[in-house]
């Protein structure tokens, strides 16, 4: 249980290090979470045996590092998505999601973040409507999981870039709402809310009562301070509505370099919560 707002970072930021590197650095570097994304461990979740997800949560232990949860939820599967029209398509991505429920919780981790713009998208024909329905039975069918489990899944909105499906905190909140369960939550995303109109503090403070877990980084998809979004206010923010969950950094454009981003990314946030930026 989070007790204080903690550091991590997601360890897709490594690229192809073998996990023990990645962690050894994370650690180094002062971060006291881990966010894996599944795929960097195989491309299903299925294929990873209980030997190997004991595996991964000793190094994780070992390098002094707690896992926080996973994202990327369905990055490189094949035939699963959130919000398709075909019900078989609907029941094997619930199947899915409750063994990442369980690859999660063995893992340590409390948290599924579920972004995979491709996975969600609205396909051909598919309303709005039909896609939150669509989204919240597939929803409805992993909560046993999540019980069981002690995971809660944090949906996360993403700009008009990425996907059709989600784009704002207010309608990730809305789809909440419409399930109607405590493990079924929100997560917020610096780069993601930097497309809305409202002022990212506002957001945040809108929405702190369904907030469980959040994302640093800039709009130009690199580390937080790699870039112009001021992360100050954020940080206020987050301390004003007593944020207690964990704030990852996750980027997309490495070409600062790995050591770098991880390393700058966590003395800016540390910098910016100590009101020094």
């Amino acid at each position: 249980m989070v007790t204080r707002m903690k550091f991590a970072i997601c360890n897709e930021t490594f690229l192809d290090w073998p996990l023990e590197r990645g962690f050894a650095l994370a650690a180094e570097c002062g971060y006291e979470g881990i966010e894996i994304a599944p795929f960097t461990i195989t491309r299903y979740a299925f294929e990873i045996s209980p030997a190997r997800r004991a595996e991964i949560r000793r190094q994780a232990e070992a390098a002094g590092l707690e896992v926080v949860g996973l994202h990327w939820l369905l990055a490189q599967t094949e035939g699963l998505h959130l919000t398709s029209p075909d019900a078989a398509v609907r029941r094997k991505t619930a199947a899915y999601l409750a063994e990442l429920a369980r690859l999660c919780a063995e893992l340590g981790g409390r948290v599924l973040v579920f972004g995979s713009p491709q996975q969600r998208s609205r396909l051909p024909g598919v309303t709005p409507r039909q896609a939150a329905g669509f989204a919240a039975e597939v929803i409805a069918a992993v909560l046993p999981e999540l019980e069981k489990s002690g995971v809660t899944l944090a949906l996360e909105p993403l700009t008009p870039q990425e996907t059709d499906f989600l784009l704002t905190a207010a309608e990730a909140v809305e789809l909440i709402e419409r399930i109607g369960s405590p493990r079924v939550r929100l997560h917020l995303d610096c780069k993601a809310m930097a497309s809305e109109a409202e002022p990212i503090p506002r957001l945040i403070a809108r929405h702190a009562r369904y907030l469980v877990h959040f994302h640093a980084n800039d709009p130009n998809r690199q580390g937080p301070g790699f870039g112009s979004l001021d992360f100050g206010p954020i940080f206020r923010a987050l301390e004003e509505i007593a944020y207690r969950g964990w704030v990852s950094v996750e980027v997309f454009d490495y070409t600062p370099g790995i050591e770098r981003l991880a390393r700058e990314s966590l003395r800016y946030m540390q910098q910016c919560r100590r009101g020094g930026a």
